[in-house]
């Protein structure tokens, strides 16, 4: 068993560093912590799609903290309970996705998580299915659990208000998706679990489960989220999410792109940067584009290593800063002598529907071997070496 680190720093830091809340408090799990008593924690994944994205790393990162303390962490791979589908925030039920298709999903999730996690070495991380429980349960053994909750804790989410408004359906399936989170906790008998602020609900379901069956606390601490600039959390629903198994250049790249309001919380939520160095890094008040390259560098050598964090800051400097080509641009071959640019950016991918791509010359967005291409209505005569830029990031060079 791993010595337990009850070091007064190091347990500040991990309850406050991207930290929401705490419950039932902060004081009562940092007393825990500093009696060096082993706490087994977990936080849960449902594999809808076959990436997980920087928000999944908030959690992964939390995660490594309390296992450097010496604590027992789980990575829970929700195989059982996304085949339910969280309703959390949606207006409509989630798409039923079949275990097969979630087992392939997930196929690639533990490699991703061990640029943060570790799975071996002293006090490896386990990997665990909610499947080996849930799949269990008879129906008798579900509708006393069931028992334990009532429709109206369930009915009066905001997401479930809402559809009531709009006359949508809401299915009994979604209301057994708290309950199955709930029934994680019990079936691990765990002493924390670890989740985004937006999964606050169905984790504190899982602490009133644990009270009932087991007389026992369960802590929760929610963690902040990574938020648009419309307010939105920045995932795999959304569409606005950087996925961790991104390309360095396109990961470095997006960054670059964020908004400025994101740049310090990117620091506290996406870095291995302890608060204080966050602090130090607003007090100096150094150019937002500064901050923004060091952030971008930041988390590309997370995920892929410092070399490659560098590299690809000096791509992004030659074509951005140098008004250059990226060294490495995707090409397109097509077997027609012209076409019209709004076909021409369709057909190569450069703009989703013909309809955007007229939006993108008219914003002066589209540039072919430099020159700004200013009328949508224009044919481009295809010769080999063409290279076509669509905003900032998008290059096709047709061959």
């Amino acid at each position: 068993m791993s010595k337990i680190i009850a070091d007064t720093n190091k347990i500040k830091e991990v309850l406050e560093k991207g930290v929401e809340k705490i419950y039932p408090s902060k004081e009562a799990l940092e007393k825990t912590l500093k009696s060096g008593t082993r706490i087994k924690l977990y936080c849960g994944f449902d594999p809808t799609s076959p990436n997980l994205h920087i928000g999944s790393a908030v959690q992964f990162r939390k995660l490594a903290q309390f296992q450097k303390l010496g604590h027992e962490v789980i990575m829970l791979i929700g195989d059982f309970t996304t085949m339910i589908g969280d309703p959390t925030d949606k207006s409509a039920a989630r798409k039923k996705i079949t275990r097969k298709e979630i087992l392939k999903n997930a196929k690639n999730y533990k490699n991703l998580a061990s640029k943060i996690l570790r799975f071996s070495g002293e006090n490896p991380a386990k990997i665990m299915y909610n499947s080996q429980w849930n799949d269990k349960l008879t129906f008798v053994e579900l509708i006393e659990l069931a028992s334990n909750f009532t429709v109206q804790q369930m009915i009066i989410r905001d997401m479930f208000q809402e559809r009531l408004k709009k006359d949508r359906p809401i299915y009994l399936h979604e209301f057994l998706y708290p309950l199955t989170q709930a029934y994680d906790s019990v079936a691990m008998d765990v002493d924390l679990e670890v989740g985004g602020n937006d999964q606050t609900f169905n984790m504190l379901c899982g602490r009133d489960l644990m009270k009932v069956l087991k007389n026992k606390e369960k802590f929760v601490l929610t963690t902040k989220l990574l938020m648009d600039p419309l307010g939105k959390k920045m995932g795999k629903t959304e569409g606005n999410m950087i996925n961790l198994d991104e390309k360095p250049n396109e990961m470095y790249g997006k960054i670059m792109s964020w908004p400025d309001s994101l740049i310090f919380p990117g620091f506290e939520l996406c870095t291995d940067l302890s608060i204080e160095e966050v602090n130090q890094i607003k007090k100096k008040k150094n150019n937002p584009r500064d901050d923004k390259a060091r952030l971008a560098r930041e988390i590309v050598a997370i995920h892929h290593n410092k070399v490659v964090a560098q590299k690809a800051e000096k791509e992004f400097n030659r074509v951005f800063k140098e008004r250059g080509t990226p060294s490495e641009v995707k090409s397109y071959k097509l077997g027609v002598k012209n076409l019209n640019i709004l076909d021409l950016l369709f057909k190569t991918g450069l703009a989703s529907s013909k309809s955007e791509a007229k939006r993108l010359v008219e914003q002066g967005a589209i540039k072919i071997d430099k020159s700004t291409v200013k009328d949508w209505r224009v044919k481009i005569n295809i010769k080999k070496g063409i290279i076509i830029q669509a905003g900032k990031r998008k290059f096709i060079k047709l061959v």
